[in-house]
C-alpha cells in the first residue's frame, strides 16, 4: 500500500537506525534456550546429530564478543523416524523440572558463546522446540538482556546498575524474608518520607542518626527542612506509645501510610561490638557500623542491610563484611537508556500491517492543515499520545513523520506535522535542521501542549529552539504576555560568592546562554540596521524576565511562557513547586541534559528532569523529545564524543 502524502522537504539527518525498531519476535531468555538445546539433544538420535563437514551444528566462538546473529542458521540433519522424536519430546515435558535444572546448569560461561542451530518445531510442543540464535549466562541481578539481531540503541551505553543490591538482600528477596534497614542520616535528609519507602520491612534508626539529625536542624537549607520534617513526623510515630511499643516496634502504617507495613526499631541500649583498632570510636559513622555489627549478632538468622547515600560509608561497611547499599527508591528507573524518548521508528511492514481499514481527512487547527489518519493494528499498544512516529522506506519512497492524537486500544489516530525545515515556516528566523528539531518546533508551537520536556546533549538546540518559539508566540501571535526564565545556580567549580544588585542584575551571570542566543535571534534581523536592531533588542528585552527560584513559592503565572534551563539540577520535590506555579494560559519548558548534573546526591535516575519526563508521558497536554544531534559545530560535536 503507498504511504501517505507528506510534507515535501523532510528534515531527515540521523540514520534510521538510531530509534528501536519494533520486532515481532519474542526475546528468549538463556534458560530457555539452554532448555531447547536439551530438547535436541534428547529428540535427535546420535546418528543424526553427526555435524555435517559442509555445515556444522555446533560452532564454539572462543572470543567472549558476541557476533551478530545469522539470518539463517545451518539446519539439522532429519531424525530416521518423527514418531521417536515426538516421543522424546512428550518425555521431556513430563519430566519439566529435571529438563529446567539441567537447562540452568547448561548455560555456558560468557568466555564462550556456541550457536545453536534451530530445531524443526513439532506439533505436540510447541513452546519447547523454538528456534534460538544464541545463548549468554545472566547477569548477577538474574536479569537476562535479550540478543536481538541489531541493537534497538547504537548510542554508548552506560553499565546497568547491577550492583545496586547488596547479596544479604537479593539472598532475603529469594527467601521471601523481610529484612532489618539501618538507615544513615543522609537517606533522612535526602528524602524525608523514606521512613515509609521500604514496603513490607523493617526499619532501625542508630541512636547517632537522632544526633545527627538534631545537629542538621537549624538553617533555611532544604537540608535543614528535611531534617524538621523528619524529626516531627517521628515525633507523631512515637506519641501516644509507651515504652514497650518503642522496644517491640512501632507500626510505621500508623499515619496513614499504607504501603509501609514494617515496624520502626530505634537503638534502646548500647551497643557492643568489636570493630578494627584503626578505627576511631568518636566518629559518627564508626558507631553507626558498630551498630550494624552489634545487631548482626544479636540476631544471627535476620537479614540486616545499612542504607546509606554515603559512597565512602558504603565503602567502609563492604570492607568490614557488613551488607550496605545506596537508598534507590527515589530513582525512577535504574537504566536511563529505558527513558521515554517521545520518538519511535514504525516497522518496515507498518503500512501492510496497519492499513486494511486505514480512514483519512484533513482538519484546519490554528491557521494550518493537518491530515489525520486513523489506523488499526498490533503495533499500536505500544504508543503514547503524542508521541512522534515516523518511517523512513529505504526504496526512494516519501517518508512519513507524525504523532499519535488519540488512543483506544488498537486504534490510534495519527497526526501528519508541520515541516518546520522549510524557510516559510521559520520560527523567528529559525528553522529546523534535523528530524527531532522539527519535533520538538512542532511541540513548542502547540498551544493545546502545556507541558514540554526537551532533553539532549550539549549543542542540540534546546535554549534556541525555547527562545524563538517564545519569542515568536509572545511579540508576534501575542498568545502569551511575556518570556520567564529561571534555572538553578549551581556553580560547575567554585562558587563566585554574594553579586550585588536587583533579582535579575544577581541572575545575569547564570543567564548567559540566554544572551548568546539572543544575539544570535537578534542578527537575523538586518533591515533595520544598527539602530533597528537596538530598538528590537530593547523591546525583547522588556518581555524577558529573569526570575531566582528561591522566590517562586506561593506564586501563579498567568499567561506566561516559562522556560526552566538546566532542569537536571533540579530535585523532583523542587520540580513539583515550579510546575505547579501553572496557571491558566501558561506554557512550561523544561530543558536539560541529565549527563550534566552538578547538584550533589542526584543522580541521572533521581534527576527531578527524569522525574517528570517519566510521569508526563502519555497525557494529552504535555510531550517529549530527545534531541540526539549536535547543531552547535563540528568542533563541539566532536569534542561531545572524544571528550
Amino acid at each position: 500500500m503507498p504511504l501517505p502524502k507528506l510534507p515535501s522537504k523532510p528534515a531527515t539527518i540521523l540514520p534510521a537506525k538510531d530509534y528501536p525498531q519494533a520486532t515481532a519476535q519474542r526475546p528468549v531468555s538463556a534458560i530457555a534456550a539452554a532448555a531447547a538445546a536439551v530438547v535436541e539433544d534428547v529428540a535427535v538420535p546420535a546418528a543424526a546429530r553427526a555435524p555435517k563437514k559442509a555445515a556444522p551444528v555446533v560452532k564454539a566462538v572462543p572470543t567472549p564478543k558476541v557476533a551478530p546473529v545469522a539470518p539463517v542458521a545451518a539446519p539439522v540433519a532429519k531424525a530416521p523416524a518423527k514418531t521417536t522424536k515426538s516421543k522424546a519430546v512428550a518425555a521431556v515435558l513430563k519430566a519439566a523440572p529435571a529438563v529446567l535444572k539441567a537447562a540452568a546448569e547448561a548455560v555456558p560461561a560468557p568466555a564462550s558463546v556456541a550457536k545453536l542451530a534451530p530445531v524443526p518445531t513439532p506439533a505436540a510442543a510447541p513452546a519447547v522446540a523454538k528456534p534460538v540464535a544464541k545463548t549468554k549466562a545472566a547477569p548477577s541481578r538474574s536479569k537476562v538482556t535479550p540478543i536481538t539481531a541489531e541493537a534497538p540503541h547504537p548510542t554508548k551505553h552506560k553499565a546497568n546498575e547491577s550492583g545496586i543490591k547488596s547479596s544479604t538482600s537479593r539472598n532475603a528477596d529469594q527467601a521471601g524474608t523481610t529484612k532489618l534497614f539501618v538507615l544513615d542520616t543522609n537517606v533522612l535528609m535526602h528524602d524525608p518520607s523514606s521512613l515509609f519507602r521500604f514496603e513490607e520491612h523493617d526499619v532501625y534508626l542508630p541512636m547517632m542518626t537522632l544526633e545527627e539529625l538534631d545537629n542538621h536542624k537549624k538553617g533555611m537549607t532544604e537540608v535543614a527542612r528535611n531534617a524538621r520534617q523528619v524529626s516531627r513526623t517521628l515525633d507523631a510515630l512515637v506519641s501516644n506509645t509507651d515504652d514497650d511499643a518503642i522496644e517491640n516496634g512501632i507500626e510505621l502504617s500508623k499515619l496513614g501510610n499504607k504501603d509501609a507495613k514494617g515496624r520502626l526499631y530505634f537503638q534502646t541500649r548500647m551497643q557492643t561490638a568489636d570493630l578494627p583498632l584503626g578505627l576511631p570510636v568518636g566518629k559518627a559513622d564508626n558507631q553507626i557500623l558498630a551498630v550494624v555489627r552489634s545487631l548482626e549478632a544479636d540476631q544471627p538468622g535476620r537479614a540486616i542491610v545499612l542504607v546509606s547515600k554515603d559512597i565512602n560509608m558504603r565503602i567502609k561497611a563492604r570492607a568490614l563484611g557488613l551488607p550496605a547499599e545506596d537508598y534507590f527508591n527515589d530513582h525512577v528507573m535504574e537504566d536511563t537508556d529505558l527513558l521515554y524518548s517521545g520518538i519511535v521508528q514504525l516497522p518496515d511492514d507498518f503500512w501492510n500491517k496497519h492499513g486494511k481499514d486505514l480512514e483519512s481527512w484533513q482538519e484546519n487547527k490554528s491557521g494550518q492543515s493537518a491530515t489525520f489518519y486513523r489506523v488499526t493494528g498490533p503495533f499500536i499498544p505500544s504508543l503514547l499520545v503524542n508521541q512522534f512516529v515516523f518511517l523512513e522506506p529505504k526504496n526512494g519512497e516519501a517518508p512519513f513523520y507524525g504523532q499519535v492524537k488519540q488512543l483506544n486500544g488498537k486504534t490510534a489516530v495519527l497526526q501528519t506535522l508541520r515541516d518546520f525545515s522549510h524557510n516559510k515556516n521559520n520560527v523567528w528566523g529559525v528553522t529546523a535542521r534535523n528530524r527531532e528539531q522539527n519535533f520538538a518546533l512542532n511541540l513548542l508551537m502547540n498551544p493545546e501542549c502545556d507541558f514540554v520536556t526537551l532533553l539532549g546533549q550539549a549543542g542540540t538546540g534546546k535554549t534556541l529552539l525555547a527562545l524563538a518559539a517564545g519569542l515568536a508566540q509572545v511579540l508576534e501571535t501575542k498568545l502569551y504576555n511575556e518570556i520567564i526564565v529561571t534555572r538553578v545556580t549551581v556553580p560547575v567549580g567554585e562558587d563566585i560568592g554574594f553579586l550585588p544588585g536587583t533579582e535579575e542584575e544577581k541572575m545575569s551571570p547564570w543567564m548567559g546562554a540566554f544572551d548568546d542566543n539572543l544575539e544570535v535571534l537578534n542578527k537575523s534581523d538586518t533591515d533595520g540596521g544598527e539602530w533597528g536592531r537596538a530598538a528590537t533588542q530593547d523591546l525583547i528585552r522588556s518581555r524577558i524576565k529573569i526570575k531566582s527560584l528561591n522566590f517562586m513559592r506561593g506564586r501563579t503565572f498567568v499567561n506566561k511562557f516559562l522556560i526552566i534551563d538546566e532542569a537536571q539540577n533540579l530535585t523532583p520535590k523542587q520540580m513539583k513547586t515550579l510546575v505547579t506555579r501553572a496557571g491558566p494560559g501558561t506554557k512550561i519548558l523544561c530543558l536539560g541534559n541529565i549527563a550534566q548534573i552538578d547538584t550533589p546526591y542526584l543522580t541521572e535516575g533521581s534527576s527531578g528532569l527524569t522525574y517528570v519526563v517519566d510521569r508526563f508521558k502519555g497525557w494529552t497536554h504535555s510531550g517529549h523529545v530527545t534531541l540526539a544531534r549536535g547543531e552547535r559545530s563540528r568542533l563541539a560535536d566532536h569534542a561531545s564524543e572524544v571528550l
